[in-house]
């Protein structure tokens, strides 16, 4: 091991640990300039959906139920206009051993990483992921580390993020937990360094590749149940690879003309990084303070290249509030007798509003749930809100400010799904993309690859370079 454990000494050594530390040579796919051969990657380190559904299913993963929500869907025909209010289903995730989706990733990795002859599975995050990676590798006998961003400089800590420790902690994980800025990619290097464990991102191909199960299972359990594929499905949105792994399934299923939409919380205005507005925000995930940066640019994860793409699926990108999230959360169990976690209501949300769009006859699902316990309910986080000076009230949704208030939707009427300009986030890509690599001319099959990663055309992608002032070799 080297002996330069500082910030910069560590740091410069991150390709190399990383290396290490996942079992993939990502050199191996790389072209010169932009582009890399994202397919490749996926299919050389990754494994067949045959394959997966077998490594998942051994563990008791997948297989989760569809269930339609006949009480919302009445509900949201009130507020539609005539022949409109499409039928809502969920996928419930929650059914999961460890209670979310990313029990499908984890089960992907850590099952690798046995493979490989690791003693021992690290992941940083703060979320449900980290509970996935603990209970799989409480299940395959194997080592597990879970690094959390969990407090301020104060040592105040979210009720939600503190829950999911208390949840990693009963799989036998050691969970670090840490304040929020830089140290947390720096304790994670080490971390890799000094163990030897394998590096459980979520964001490498077969952490992706494992969510691809669920959208498959979704095509095909809407085929057995109604006759048809989804016309919309719902994805909640951070990192990507919910969406991209969903998507990817969907495709393999054959369900190529069902629209794919990704829903986060509107954090906007609140940095993540911030010290002071950490403990601002009630959502650790699935909020526009993960899915704007990372939609832009995916490669800014913790492996070279990210599998996490979610741009190249993404037919619509939409945003909820706080306010019409938590209403939605009580709705579900009020309306329907299901209790479920905040992240999945995220899109929920955006389904009830995207609903009043749609006819009569169409589908829209919602394709996750999450468990939820102690500082995932409602009641919780609204408190730990108060504490940090942050106004509840009823209202309209539309006033809220986040960082100054949560507004409850007086009236269901009032939950609207707001659309992202998906074309502005497509030329944010490119322009990171041109930047990242400090490039002053393109190739043709960067060109090509622009195009298939932000899932435009090569008009648009030369438009947007010409605007750049790079040029096209």
């Amino acid at each position: 091991m080297n002996n330069n454990m500082s910030y910069e000494g560590v740091m410069a050594r991150r390709n190399e640990i990383m290396k290490k530390a996942v079992g993939i040579d990502y050199d191996r796919f790389e072209f010169e300039g932009i582009a890399f051969d994202y397919e490749t990657m996926m299919r050389e380190t990754g494994y067949t959906l045959e394959e997966m559904q077998q490594i998942q299913g051994s563990t008791g993963v997948g297989n989760t139920p569809i269930l339609e929500l006949k009480n919302l869907t009445t509900l949201t025909r009130k507020f539609s206009p005539k022949g409109k209010g499409a039928r809502i289903f969920i996928k419930d995730e929650a059914a999961n051993p460890s209670g979310s989706f990313k029990a499908r990733r984890a089960a992907n990795a850590v099952y690798h990483a046995k493979k490989l002859g690791y003693e021992g599975v690290i992941a940083a995050t703060s979320g449900n992921y980290g509970a996935a990676v603990a209970s799989q590798a409480a299940i395959h006998g194997l080592k597990c580390i879970i690094v959390q961003e969990c407090y301020d400089s104060k040592g105040l800590g979210q009720p939600e993020i503190i829950e999911k420790a208390r949840k990693c902690e009963a799989y036998g994980a050691e969970v670090v937990q840490l304040t929020v800025g830089p140290e947390l990619f720096y304790t994670f290097l080490k971390l890799l360094e000094e163990t030897g464990y394998f590096n459980a991102s979520l964001y490498t191909p077969f952490g992706i590749a494992g969510v691809e199960t669920l959208g498959y299972e979704l095509a095909i359990q809407m085929r057995e149940r109604v006759g048809k594929d989804p016309d919309v499905v719902v994805c909640t949105n951070a990192g990507g690879g919910n969406l991209t792994g969903t998507a990817r399934g969907l495709r393999k299923a054959g369900a190529e003309n069902t629209i794919v939409v990704g829903a986060s919380v509107n954090l906007k205005g609140l940095h993540m990084a911030s010290d002071t507005q950490f403990n601002k925000k009630s959502f650790t995930t699935g909020h526009t303070g993960f899915g704007i940066p990372f939609a832009t640019w995916p490669d800014r994860s913790d492996v070279p290249r990210s599998a996490a793409r979610s741009l190249r699926y993404m037919d619509r990108y939409v945003t909820v509030r706080q306010g019409e999230v938590f209403y939605m959360t009580e709705a579900l169990a009020q309306l329907e007798g299901i209790e479920r976690g905040p992240a999945g209501n995220t899109s929920l949300a955006a389904a009830f509003s995207l609903a009043q769009e749609m006819d009569k006859d169409q589908i829209i699902v919602v394709q996750e749930t999450e468990y939820t316990g102690a500082g995932k309910h409602i009641q919780p986080q609204l408190s730990f809100a108060r504490q940090n000076g942050i106004e509840i009230r009823f209202g309209d949704p539309k006033d809220e400010v986040p960082g100054q208030n949560i507004i409850l939707p007086e009236s269901p009427k009032l939950i609207k799904a707001v659309d992202l300009d998906l074309e502005k986030i497509r030329k944010s890509y490119i322009k990171n993309a041109i930047e990242y690599n400090e490039l002053e001319s393109i190739s043709s099959s960067d060109l090509e690859f622009l195009a298939e990663d932000t899932n435009s055309s090569l008009d648009f992608v030369k438009k947007v370079i010409e605007e750049l002032g790079v040029d096209i070799v």
